[in-house]
């Protein structure tokens, strides 16, 4: 089985206008609504693929019940801890010129709650695969990602998309694969990164830290996959970007959906290539047929 882990998800409130006047009353062209968090667009992005997953997380109150019957109108298989508090809103806004995005206020989370979360874990078998992604709720202690691996077996597949402390916690427990973008790679060493032998430099450095594989993503200018043995360089095909909203996490999904149909981490990267550009060449979350339609313009070639 798969499982997505989201601690800290949202509704995600969209909101689309030709230009936002700070301090003036603006009018949206178009407005929606849908339920947010890493770990759900992964969950999202299997089932369109036609892969089951399980969605964990916390959730709460009128906007976690909101999620919570999105995913079963999905048909997503969910196991949510319960809180007092509402799941936060995030607002999502786009202008023909920039995206901006305003992150909600986190909902409370007990220590009991955390208890009940990591018990969930204990279900999780040798062959499954975990994918831990998105950021920790302020209530929740950085090291939770590296609890949870800790209570896993240890050939469990681990996929850590995260930042902050709680990578760095995540790193030293070890992890199957870690998928920072390249500007994540620059803050997490806190220097600039000119060409792409520092860029592969930086990806070996985190797998000394504990991340066997490495996944790099470069937005326009492709990605890099550092395994054990190889460099892999993966170009971006070329489309009209509609949106980057959760092209990464649909990028994650990829790979799982590659090995997931029995293919090595190396065959399963042009899965990932193809789902993070379909998503960001779509208003929503990419569908299978998108994703196949982009698997021809894939080019990976050792470094």
């Amino acid at each position: 089985m798969i499982y997505t882990l989201t601690l800290n998800p949202a509704i995600d409130y969209y909101m689309i206008m030709e230009n936002f006047q700070l301090g003036a009353l603006n009018s949206l062209e178009e407005g929606y609504t849908l339920p947010g968090g890493k770990g759900i667009n992964v969950s999202k992005v299997l089932k369109n693929f036609s892969v089951e997953s399980v969605a964990l997380g916390f959730i709460g109150g009128f906007t976690g019940d909101y999620i919570i019957k999105h995913l079963k109108e999905y048909q997503i298989e969910n196991d949510f801890v319960t809180l007092n508090e509402n799941t936060r809103i995030n607002i999502k806004l786009k202008t023909k010129d920039s995206e901006t995005e305003i992150a909600g206020i986190s909902p409370k989370i007990t220590v009991e709650n955390i208890d009940e979360l990591l018990k969930k874990f204990q279900q999780v078998k040798k062959e499954d695969i975990v994918i831990l992604s998105g950021s920790v709720p302020s209530s929740v202690k950085a090291t939770i990602y590296a609890d949870i691996i800790k209570l896993l077996p240890k050939e469990v597949k681990i996929i850590l998309d995260t930042r902050g402390v709680p990578f760095v916690e995540g790193l030293k427990a070890n992890v199957y694969l870690t998928k920072p973008n390249n500007h994540e790679l620059e803050e997490f060493f806190n220097r600039k990164l000119n060409n792409l032998d520092e860029i592969i430099e930086a990806g070996k450095e985190l797998q000394k830290l504990g991340s066997e594989n490495v996944l790099i993503s470069l937005g326009k200018d492709g990605s890099i996959l550092i395994t054990k043995d190889e460099v892999y360089v993966g170009n971006a095909p070329q489309g009209k970007l509609i949106s980057s909203v959760g092209a990464g996490d649909s990028m994650v999904a990829g790979i799982v959906y590659g090995i997931a149909q029995g293919n090595s981490l190396v065959e399963a990267y042009k899965y990932g290539i193809a789902s993070g550009s379909s998503t960001a060449f779509s208003e929503g979350l990419t569908t299978i047929d998108g994703m196949k339609s982009l698997l021809n313009k894939i080019e990976i070639k050792k470094y």
